[in-house]
Parts: structure tokens; C-alpha cells; sequence
């Protein structure tokens, strides 16, 4: 497995991983057990997804049947945005530490760079991006306070490495001016129709690596904005159709391997196992320069995890 090396620490992580979410909780404990039973060294979680229980269940079950040593795997949790006030840092974290069982987590990212109204988290109940009015109510919750908390994690050796998730620029230079411990990822929307080359580009210039969601596109979700409707999807896009066929692999291979061949991580999820094992069939072959460019040019700055009302309809232009 090809792996990208993170700042601070040095530690290695894998450049394909597994996404959990939107995995129904019942199903998760035994999905995430085959992902790493199929090779998945890399596992990517958040309290948002409402499994984390399940997850760590996966997991632990993994190394108590010898399958994978816990040092070898490299396990992700994120910070939700109702939780970012320094008071509520650590205990939010502390529920996450519980749910996976181990002794550390590889990496814990903050996951949008909003703070919201605090909203207790219960057994049983849902997080979601609205508080128990179902309101989307922004908190006036500083981000240097919040990082600093984060970094407290990283002191008390509970977490290797801290990161961001969904930043633009301008938050994340934000951060760089008062952080003692600087993001080692960002993870966001990036496949062919949304690339962000400025953004992944200028971050990696400060030694933060990309991890990239939604690499599939529209496949991922249900609804997407009105203005974008009209883009085909990914997998029978004629680029992709083309390339797939020469290589006599998938169009979703193609997707994946034009991140990792750049240094982008992917995390997609499957239940299926026989794609588990196909998404994580990468590192087998390379596009060529031709191949890569066309690819390029099919960009149509097309975010489909957007603020708006046929998507995440909070009304807080976030990536604006």
C-alpha cells in the first residue's frame, strides 16, 4: 500500500482508505470488519455519521481475530460542529476515543470550520447540522480557542496528528498564525468535476496533505444543487468511459487513481466486498500524461455537497 508521510509526526497514511459514511449503524460493525478483512489499513469516521460505536466494533473485532495489528491501521474521527467551544472539545472527543475502544486515535480533524449551537449529545439520538428546533444556529465559538484544545489532545498522547476538514483558504491561514501544531490533512470534496487544484496546490506548499471525499461525484448523494443537476454522471462520462476501457478496469478505479497518482487521498465506501477489493486495486497500473490532462479538463467547479436548499440547506454559505 502507498502511503503519504504526515508533518509533525512522520507517520505514514495510506493514500486509499474507507469511508464510513452514511453506512446505516446496524450494517457498520460488520462492513468496516470486511473492509479491513479486504486490505483497508486506512478507516475514515466522524461523530456526524452516527456509527462510531459501530466502527470501533469493526475494528476491534479485526485485531482481536489477529487480522491486522492496531499499529497498522491508521483510524480517523472528527469533531463536530456543534462541539468546537473549548469547554466541549475534550468531552466530545472523549466520546469518540470511547466509541472507537482504542488506546489512540491516528487522526482527528475538526469538520467544518463553523461552530453551531451546543446540542447534548444523547444515546439514540442523531447528529445532524440543526439543533433540537431543527435550526441551524451559529455559535460565537473562536476557531484558536477550538485548535488550541485540539492540540491539547495531541499532548495528552490520545491523538498522533490533528487536521481540518472543509477549510477554504483564507480559514486555514487563519490558523497558521496562531497554531503550535499545524493541520497535517484537509479533507474535501474532489473529483473531476470539483478538482480545487488553487486550494490543493497552495496547501501543499505548508506540508498539508489533501484527503478527498465525494470522489465519485453525484453518485454520492441523493439531492444536488439545481444549477448542476445537468452533469452526467461521473462513471458513464465519456472520459472516463475511455480510459476505463483501455485499462480494463472500472470507472471507478479511474476516479480513484487519478487522485492517488497525484498524492491525494481517497476514502470511498462500498458494502459490497467485491468492490471493496476493486477500489482499493490502484496502485496496479498508471494513467498516462494524455490521460491525466483530459481529466483535468473535465473540471466544472461543480460542488455538489453545497449550502444551498436542494443540498445541505442551512442558509450559511460556508464555502462561499
Amino acid at each position: 500500500m502507498s502511503t503519504i508521510t504526515l508533518n509533525r509526526t512522520g507517520d505514514k497514511m495510506p493514500l486509499a482508505g474507507f469511508g464510513t459514511a452514511r453506512i446505516p449503524a446496524e450494517e457498520t460493525a460488520q462492513v468496516v470488519y470486511n473492509a479491513i478483512k479486504t486490505g483497508y489499513r486506512l478507516i475514515d469516521g466522524a461523530l456526524l455519521y452516527n456509527n462510531e460505536d459501530q466502527v470501533g466494533e469493526g475494528v476491534r473485532r479485526a485485531i482481536d481475530e489477529g487480522i491486522v495489528k492496531r499499529e497498522e491501521l491508521f483510524i480517523v474521527g472528527k469533531l463536530w460542529n456543534h462541539y468546537h467551544a473549548k469547554e466541549h472539545v475534550r468531552p466530545t472527543f472523549d466520546r469518540t476515543y470511547k466509541s472507537y475502544g482504542l488506546d489512540y486515535i491516528d487522526l482527528y480533524l475538526v469538520h467544518f470550520p463553523v461552530a453551531t449551537e451546543y446540542v447534548p449529545i444523547e444515546d439514540g439520538k442523531d447528529i445532524t447540522f440543526f439543533n433540537d428546533d431543527k435550526k441551524f444556529i451559529l455559535e460565537p465559538s473562536p476557531m484558536y480557542e477550538c485548535w488550541a484544545e485540539m492540540e491539547k489532545l495531541v499532548d495528552a498522547g490520545l491523538v498522533r496528528n490533528i487536521g481540518i476538514s472543509n477549510f477554504n483558504v483564507q480559514s486555514t491561514v487563519d490558523l497558521l498564525t496562531y497554531c503550535k501544531y499545524k493541520p497535517a490533512t484537509l479533507e474535501i470534496e474532489h473529483h473531476p468535476y470539483l478538482q480545487q487544484k488553487r486550494l490543493i496546490d497552495w496547501v501543499k506548499t505548508k506540508d498539508i496533505h489533501t484527503i478527498a471525499y465525494a470522489s465519485f461525484g453525484p453518485a454520492v448523494y441523493n439531492a444536488v444543487p439545481k444549477s448542476i443537476a445537468h452533469l452526467p454522471s461521473l462513471f458513464t462520462h465519456p472520459v472516463i468511459e475511455k480510459i476505463s476501457k483501455k485499462h480494463s478496469k472500472g470507472p471507478g478505479e479511474i476516479l480513484l487513481r487519478w487522485a492517488v497518482q497525484r498524492d491525494i487521498v481517497v476514502i470511498p465506501k462500498s458494502v459490497n466486498v467485491e468492490r471493496m477489493k476493486s477500489n482499493l486495486d490502484l496502485f496496479s497500473f498508471n494513467l498516462d500524461d494524455k490521460e491525466m490532462e483530459a481529466i483535468a479538463a473535465m473540471d466544472e467547479k461543480a460542488r455538489f455537497n453545497d449550502t444551498c436548499p436542494e443540498a445541505l440547506d442551512f442558509g450559511v454559505p460556508v464555502f462561499d
